[in-house]
């Protein structure tokens, strides 16, 4: 299967430094590696409703949701850039995991077999230096992806806070080019030893 990329924006503004960073990595992609660009404060999604034990999902066949849903199954890496909000991801990013929730739980849709073996990326930007206080977010994605069966690139970190601070973070700028490159291992929960 060729790669494709789908990287999804979970900034509340356009050109945000989370987006400039995820920009920066994804121009070291090989040409022929297809892209797609999705930002959740242009096609915003509904809050997650539960209905695990009220009712059958159904796929979404319309709408933002449905896009989405169709370029995660399309998507072999999967790249989530979210700013660091209240040492997590954003709100939209957030709503955005919890509809997996139902996609695992809808009939005929294999969600989870499909995106098993498939990689997860993080990129955030945020205003410390210390790296260590996105580690709340870095763990959302981990062991979202540990679940799954995926496997995790880990995240790019980048320093800003004003629009553009992140293109003066020049150890973030050189991580960028080299961010996608590797081969990233099978997600595990912090329990797992094995």
């Amino acid at each position: 299967m060729a790669r494709r990329f789908l990287f999804v924006l979970g900034s509340s503004r356009s050109e945000s430094n989370t987006e400039m960073l995820a920009r920066r990595a994804a121009e070291q992609l090989p040409a022929d590696v297809e892209q797609q660009w999705i930002s959740l404060a242009e096609h915003p999604v509904p809050d997650f409703v539960d209905l695990r034990h009220d009712s059958d999902h159904t796929r979404p066949t319309e709408g933002n949701l449905a896009l989405l849903l169709d370029a995660t199954l399309a998507a072999t890496d999967l790249v989530i850039a979210s700013p660091l909000y209240w040492y997590s991801v954003s709100a939209s990013t957030k709503r955005y995991l919890d509809h997996w929730s139902g996609w695992l739980r809808t009939p005929g849709l294999d969600f989870k077999a499909t995106l098993a073996g498939r990689t997860l990326w993080g990129v955030t930007a945020l205003a410390h230096r210390e790296g260590e206080v996105a580690d709340p977010l870095v763990g959302t994605l981990n062991n979202s992806a540990a679940y799954m069966g995926m496997r995790f690139g880990g995240v790019l970190l980048g320093n800003g806070s004003k629009p553009g601070d992140v293109l003066r973070d020049t150890e973030a700028l050189t991580r960028a080019k080299t961010f996608f490159a590797t081969k990233a291992p099978l997600a595990r929960f912090p329990y797992d030893t094995e």
